[in-house]
């Protein structure tokens, strides 16, 4: 393992810890203290919590050891490493958060008061949500559905959010079976507030996402493309492709250099060209999605031809 390797590694475990801290908070303070059902894991330990009071971080821990053991063979070692490091540290984050916010009398501080319950689920739903994408986005999990959601969207082309959606609908619609919960009107209302943290959860995991991963299209026209070429591929590592043009009012041939990246490169390309050639003409486009080496790969599958 090179060193640059090793800070990658660094790099994702302190990415990763930073995003369970998030969802430790989001989730303490603003979605238990209103016994608020969510999906995945921790929902379930939710719901076994607010029915029986067995504490949250020992029905996760237990669930993600079962998953962790079921998805080796799919996800590997190196994805489900981080997984058994989330595991652990998000069950210690969530028993120490719970001491901190909850009160001599044994419930647990309600943050913006009585009433806001629909107020703190979008807050919680957003941090929760987006602690979930960094965690994702540094090659992580936090166990439960989120290992479901990856061993799913492994095969096919089907977004995290989109995979998280339809596992945690059979664990907020369970809420309607149990008893303990109340008379079936505030099951009920439990369940749409359940359905309402899945989307608003879902919903904030694919755009953090799809932020992050988005690809842009740069056509670039100069009389030094050459350089600016060069340029690119030395400080990017990307490949680009020189099109033959014909400007209209020159009558003249000229070169445009075609170039697929990631949005969050665009301002260290635009730096290249300017430094090299600041009067070359730039047009820069967001695109769907780029797939093949060095972007997303196709999942789709491929009917095997019949001789």
């Amino acid at each position: 393992m090179t060193r640059q390797d090793i800070y990658y590694e660094i790099r994702d475990y302190v990415n990763i810890t930073l995003g369970l801290l998030l969802y430790t908070f989001g989730f303490t303070v603003f979605l238990l203290p209103y016994e608020i059902v969510t999906g995945g894991v921790s929902g379930i330990g939710a719901i076994v919590f607010y029915a029986t009071g067995f504490p949250v971080q020992y029905t996760f821990f237990i669930i993600n050891a079962a998953l962790i053991v079921a998805a080796l063979r799919v996800l590997g070692w190196k994805f489900l490493t981080k997984t058994i490091y989330a595991t652990f540290a998000l069950t210690f984050f969530l028993e120490v958060a719970q001491d901190i916010v909850r009160q001599p009398d044994g419930s647990f501080y309600r943050l913006l008061g009585d009433g806001n319950d629909f107020m703190s689920l979008i807050i919680g739903c957003m941090l929760t949500g987006t602690a979930l994408a960094i965690v994702f986005m540094n090659n992580g999990s936090t166990g439960g559905s989120d290992i479901v959601a990856a061993m799913v969207n492994k095969y096919h082309n089907i977004s995290l959010g989109k995979a998280l959606i339809m596992v945690d609908l059979c664990i907020i619609g369970s809420c309607l079976f149990i008893d303990t919960f109340g008379p079936f009107d505030l099951r009920c209302k439990k369940v749409v507030f359940g359905l309402c943290t899945m989307v608003v959860e879902c919903l904030m995991l694919d755009y953090v996402m799809f932020w992050q991963r988005q690809s842009v299209q740069f056509l670039i026209f100069s009389k030094k493309y050459q350089e600016i070429a060069f340029a690119i591929t030395q400080a990017t590592d990307h490949t680009l492709t020189i099109l033959d043009g014909h400007g209209w009012y020159t009558g003249r041939p000229t070169k445009v250099i075609c170039l697929l990246a990631k949005k969050s490169e665009s301002p260290h390309i635009f730096r290249i060209v300017k430094s090299i050639d600041p009067n070359a003409f730039v047009s820069q486009s967001a695109v769907i999605g780029v797939y093949g080496e060095g972007f997303d790969p196709i999942k789709v599958n491929v009917k095997k031809k019949v001789k």
